[in-house]
């Protein structure tokens, strides 16, 4: 089932997002890389700055998605304000129904 990890960045986090952004790039390689990741990337604000994520993986149940959220450098290092996870139905442009 897929679930969307929707993650804002506390205020003025920027460069804890830049300081653990090589740590969570590899966390997301190795979640591709096990089919897990079906996407990703960052919010941005006005200013075009990164300022939270979108994270969508497939997994068995919330508890799962749940265990990948915490499991994020970006979560460890405590850049996130909030995290919500949604589960999610992927209609158009799916490239599994291709």
């Amino acid at each position: 089932m897929l679930f969307a990890l929707l993650c804002t960045d506390k205020p003025g986090h920027l460069q804890t997002r830049l300081d653990s952004r090589p740590d969570h790039v590899a966390f997301l390689e190795k979640l591709n890389s096990e089919g897990t990741l079906k996407f990703a990337g960052p919010f941005l604000d006005p200013e075009g700055k990164p300022n939270g994520s979108l994270v969508v993986i497939d997994v068995a149940d919330a508890a799962a998605a749940r265990s990948i959220a915490e499991a994020d450098p970006y979560a460890k290092a405590g850049l996130f304000e909030e995290v919500t996870i949604r589960p999610w139905n992927w209609v158009f442009n799916n490239p599994s129904n291709s």
